[in-house]
């Protein structure tokens, strides 16, 4: 049996896995912990095969490049995940598994252009958030090694039912508007079912190394939002030739470039040797909205 222990007692991600594992009951072992405060020190992490690390700030509200708040993202992001790590080493814990993200490339994907990440793409976070990521990186790569296996996961945006998020405010308006820009752009997204099996598979293979898994098909988001509004028994109407306007829009908020720029991983980036992707978009939205 796999005895998994995750901190972030409270994360999305956290409770997707936990009920996911559950179903192997035989097979998998769930313990979850909070690092909201020191208590975890006291927590023995002896017997455990593997830490599965998402504790951590995401995006607070005004805060991403305040220079008064990258003490606290590099304390709770940074530090912590070292310490965490640390902790499960001189444990006898086999393998590390951390949840970075695709921020610590800091790029964005500008109306009307395509930006692909690949393996030669370099690491540039534009945030607190990325960059305490890729510092976090840093720290167990050097920490790790052949007493404790480490994995690095920098997914794409993650969706699925209950998540927060720019996905919900598509949800919002696939509910609500008549009528949604039809622009020709992807992304990379990767759903929860879909993250969740990954873990799994890593988790069974005792993998190491950097991964970044994703949906099998890129996302168009006027396909994403009529797809939601169908779920709802609702249609909308796609309307074309509206990018000039959206151009207008760009300089007075960034969700203009968020929703309809194309960012994607190179698909290369994203294989491995088993199959985690097990739900296509339609599935993903229909288990998502239903």
């Amino acid at each position: 049996m796999k005895k998994l222990l995750i901190t972030g007692a409270h994360s999305y991600i956290g409770r997707a896995v936990e009920k996911y594992l559950s179903r192997w009951k035989e097979e998998y072992a769930v313990t979850m912990v909070s690092v909201s405060d020191g208590s975890w020190k006291e927590l023995s992490f002896e017997g455990f095969d593997a830490v599965l690390h998402l504790a951590a700030i995401v995006h607070r509200s005004g805060s991403k490049n305040d220079p008064d708040q990258w003490p606290l993202y590099e304390r709770v992001n940074t530090t912590l995940a070292i310490e965490v790590a640390q902790k499960a080493k001189e444990a006898g814990v086999r393998q590390f598994i951390f949840m970075s993200s695709a921020s610590v490339y800091g790029l964005d994907a500008p109306l009307g252009k395509t930006v692909i990440i690949t393996a030669d793409t370099p690491l540039n976070p534009k945030d607190h958030y990325g960059l305490s990521k890729r510092k976090a990186e840093e720290g167990l790569g050097a920490l790790c090694g052949k007493d404790m296996k480490l994995a690095i996961l920098r997914p794409p945006m993650i969706y699925g039912k209950g998540c927060k998020g720019n996905y919900q405010k598509l949800a919002a308006m696939a509910k609500k508007l008549p009528v949604f820009p039809d622009v020709g752009n992807r992304r990379s997204m990767l759903y929860i079912g879909n993250l969740t099996e990954f873990i799994r598979l890593i988790l069974e293979d005792e993998a190491e190394g950097i991964f970044c898994p994703q949906d099998r098909e890129y996302v168009n988001t006027a396909d994403m939002v009529s797809l939601i509004a169908h779920c709802h028994g609702r249609s909308i109407l796609l309307v074309k030739g509206v990018t000039w306007a959206l151009k207008l829009l760009r300089p007075l908020t960034t969700a203009v470039d968020k929703a309809f720029g194309s960012l994607c991983y190179d698909p290369a980036l994203s294989d491995y040797p088993r199959d985690y992707q097990l739900f296509d978009l339609v599935q993903a939205i229909a288990e998502t909205e239903n």
